[in-house]
């Protein structure tokens, strides 16, 4: 019984011995190539990039009070649509004393004046009537009078504008009454009421009272890199998408503008560029502000022969193919053209009935 035990166990390894042997021969063995192949198409190919940018008014106005005070009132609200010269807020002025003071005693010393004239214009009068002044005389002393009068209106008017921002002669065009001074839409109401708000001047810009714009005129602004910056033109079509919007149909502006000078951003020089945009029906759903991506061609070859730019072997400044030669594949060179980063024209040296060879196909065990 040990005997045949001793057969059967020897027999076994020599099986495995002989099993682990024929399987390292057989993956020792070289396995043949397989090769993608492809089959020339004609097609359309274009070259594009993509611009990230913002969707914003062409004519966006900030309006600022014409003097400084405090908020009193305020008629709208942002997202409502305004009218050019039409009343946004009110303000009450806060006088400058010593404007104030100014313009008080400039009235005071104009009613003196008048007062001045006046006695003076009567008593020219008297002797005009008696024949004892000339006309010319009596004219002047009259303009005289006449000039102190206006004196007094302007100085009153004066403390008027520094004490109420309301000039009698002029209440219709009051500084207290903040207009809007271009028809469109309210974007923005930065202030409240009981805010202090300044008038813009050489010292400041001034309180923002109101963001008006007109968003029937909206442009795509972005930068584009400086490698690309010179195959655009003013005119060119672009195709904007817009993240935040479930588009159905797809936007589209003109290019309008290329900065001529570049501007550096993280170590790259860029070019602004400004792009009209062609308002559909999805322009009611635009906002001022909206992050968005335009699609630019930047080439284009149309209805040429094309095969994927794996196919193609590059060599130095010469492109080659391998067609398909019944098991083999031959050498051959073509002229290329323009490359969508997928598929590559093909000009010259190529017939649109062949078949060449691609990468390795890649097979799994």
């Amino acid at each position: 019984m040990k005997k045949y035990l001793r057969f059967f166990v020897i027999a076994l390894v020599l099986l495995l011995f002989i099993g682990m042997f024929v399987f390292l021969w057989q993956n020792s063995r070289p396995k043949p190539v397989v090769y993608e192949e492809f089959t020339p198409a004609v097609m359309d190919l274009r070259r594009t990039t993509v611009v990230t940018g913002k969707i914003e008014p062409r004519n966006e106005v900030n309006v600022k009070p014409q003097i400084s005070g405090i908020i009193t009132e305020i008629l709208k609200e942002a997202g409502q649509m305004v009218s050019e010269g039409e009343i946004i807020a009110k303000v009450k002025v806060v006088p400058d004393m010593a404007q104030l003071s100014n313009a008080e005693a400039r009235v005071r010393l104009s009613e003196i004046n008048v007062a001045q004239a006046k006695v003076n214009l009567d008593r020219e009068q008297v002797l005009y009537d008696k024949g004892l002044v000339s006309a010319d005389e009596y004219e002047k002393v009259k303009q005289a009078y006449d000039q102190s009068r206006e004196e007094v209106m302007a100085a009153r008017d004066n403390l008027g504008v520094v004490r109420d921002g309301v000039s009698q002669s002029n209440a219709s065009a009051s500084s207290t009454l903040i207009r809007s001074t271009i028809t469109g839409l309210i974007l923005n109401i930065p202030v409240k009421v009981g805010n202090s708000v300044i008038n813009s001047n050489t010292f400041n810009d001034g309180t923002t009272i109101a963001t008006v714009a007109n968003m029937s005129d909206l442009i795509f602004r972005g930068n584009i890199d400086e490698t690309e910056v010179g195959q655009l033109t003013p005119g060119q079509n672009m195709r904007i998408t817009i993240g935040a919007l479930q588009q159905t149909d797809s936007l589209t502006a003109q290019l309008e503008y290329i900065s001529p000078k570049a501007t550096e951003s993280n170590g790259a020089n860029q070019f602004e560029i400004k792009a009209a945009m062609n308002l559909g029906a999805n322009s009611q759903n635009l906002r001022a502000g909206y992050s968005a991506n335009a699609e630019i061609v930047l080439a284009e070859a149309l209805q040429v022969l094309a095969v994927p730019e794996s196919a193609i072997e590059f060599s130095g400044d010469s492109t080659f193919v391998y067609v398909k030669n019944g098991d083999g594949y031959d050498r051959q060179a073509v002229t290329t053209g323009l490359s969508d980063g997928i598929h590559i024209e093909v000009r010259s040296g190529l017939k649109p009935d062949v078949v060449v060879r691609g990468p390795i196909k890649i097979t799994e065990e």
